[in-house]
């Protein structure tokens, strides 16, 4: 007889497995539009850019709990950004998503109207520490994926911002890197918010979600 323990690592490995070889199931024709252009492009995201597994993560929360809202910091070339448009084009929402760098902004647009979901995307061309406490309006979803030193300000900007129910996520959060602990530190201490660490990706993704107002 196979142990419980057995069961659970084996499914452990099959979940792990899967998420690393599939895509969302094709239900129209930018579905197809899509993961094509994904498809097409798995090789080109070197730039700063999630790995594949890392932007299902971000497409599977995003429907999961229905987010509208959302806001990337850090866009680098668009590889999470399609990901979590291509969610928000299912749930009716937009993102809006947030690089420095005039480069990878362009490259990252013209990413965006390929794979055909540039009009579910707000591309900022901005310095995030500056524009990060100025937006406007209420957000469901965040992914924070710039400057790791600076998450736990980017956090306490979006915080008042970030509607219950709604979940701060923050990539790399396995490293080492400076901030990293201090970020975790500080939303592991906070009673209003229940965060995880999807550990699935190799790199990390905390996942904070917001069980209420303060």
């Amino acid at each position: 007889m196979i142990s419980k323990s057995v069961i659970l690592v084996i499914a452990g490995l099959l979940s792990f497995c899967n998420c690393w070889g599939q895509y969302p199931e094709i239900e129209n024709e930018l579905d197809k539009k899509v993961k094509a252009f994904l498809k097409d492009n798995a090789e080109n995201w070197s730039d700063m850019n999630v790995p594949l597994v890392d932007g299902k993560i971000l497409y599977d929360l995003i429907i999961r709990n229905k987010y509208k809202n959302a806001v990337e910091i850090g866009t680098s070339t668009g590889h999470s950004a399609i990901w979590v448009a291509w969610a928000l084009s299912k749930t009716g929402g937009k993102l809006i998503t947030i690089e420095i760098d005039k480069s990878r902004y362009m490259k990252a647009k013209s990413n965006f109207k390929k794979a055909g979901l540039d009009k579910f995307i707000d591309a900022r061309l901005a310095d995030a520490h500056d524009l990060v406490p100025q937006l406007p309006g209420n957000y469901d979803f965040v992914f924070s994926d710039a400057d790791k030193y600076w998450y736990k300000n980017y956090f306490i900007a979006m915080d008042p911002k970030l509607e219950a129910g709604g979940c701060f996520t923050a990539h790399n959060t396995a490293m080492r890197a400076s901030g990293i602990k201090e970020f975790l530190d500080y939303v592991e201490s906070l009673k209003n918010y229940h965060t995880t660490i999807d550990k699935t990706s190799r790199a990390g993704i905390s996942i904070s979600y917001k069980i209420r107002d303060k």
